[in-house]
């Protein structure tokens, strides 16, 4: 009997001692933004949801740890000929999260690292096939391109590529140069155009006013007295008034007369 008891006593010591063992490597607390992958004797069984989880221990469960949180991929000093022959460099960032784990784990090694390649190889791939002009003034088309291309390569990861933002397109110091070049002579070409446009509009003006006030001698002579006013607040020492015809003529007149 004092044997049965030691017996029973030594075997409930051992399960304690294992339970005890085995009890941390049991518990796995998984955050709101993860999720874990289960995997027994390497074999997927489920997706543990956050919280307090237990696993089986001694190494028969396995969890992997996925981050679904939007993450980001820095692509940058991507050096691009464009469709046009223009060597530049393209800098854009990826923004990107897990939509199902599972894939995520099973389907890709890396999901990360892979689509960071898959991105950059885009990159190239996309914007090389455009021409200068129009990653400059149709970068938000191309990042949308981008995006969906990303995104259909990627889905099969079970990674969603929520957008691609090109962040800047450098350009050759002499490309720079002949760019500012011509972007100063369209300046000076509208500049000229404004200008001709507004003597031309008043040049009309001032054909219109005199078409008026020669319809009226009273009128020229206001505009006479006016201008005269004009001249008389600058102070200048001399002023050559020049006489109307009608005064003339009306001196002529009356000499006849006599």
């Amino acid at each position: 009997m004092l044997d049965f008891l030691s017996s029973s006593s030594l075997f409930l010591f051992l399960l304690l001692v294992l339970i005890i063992i085995a009890l941390p490597t049991s518990l796995r607390v998984i955050n709101q933004y993860q999720r874990a992958v289960l995997l027994r004797f390497g074999r997927f069984i489920k997706v543990l949801e956050p919280g307090l989880r237990f696993i089986l221990p001694f190494g028969i469960d396995r969890t992997l740890y996925v981050d679904l949180r939007v993450a980001t991929i820095d692509v940058s000093g991507q050096d691009i000929i464009t469709k046009d022959n223009v060597p530049v460099s393209i800098n854009a960032v990826v923004y990107f999260q897990v939509s199902n784990p599972e894939m995520a784990v099973l389907n890709v090694e890396n999901f990360r690292q892979a689509t960071t390649l898959l991105a950059q190889t885009l990159l190239r791939s996309v914007l090389g096939s455009h021409e200068l002009d129009d990653m400059l003034s149709e970068r938000e088309k191309l990042s949308k391109v981008l995006k969906e291309e990303l995104d259909k390569s990627t889905e099969s990861w079970g990674v969603r590529v929520v957008t691609v933002e090109i962040k800047s397109v450098d350009l050759p110091e002499g490309m720079k140069r002949a760019m500012a070049k011509q972007a100063e002579a369209e300046r000076e070409r509208r500049a000229k155009v404004i200008s001709a446009e507004g003597e031309y509009q008043a040049s009309q003006r001032i054909f219109e006013a005199a078409s008026v006030i020669s319809q009226n001698s009273s009128g020229l002579m206001l505009r006479m007295l006016q201008t005269l006013t004009e001249i008389s607040v600058e102070k200048n020492s001399t002023i050559i008034f020049p006489l109307p015809m009608e005064i003339m003529e009306f001196f002529k007149g009356r000499a006849e007369h006599k």
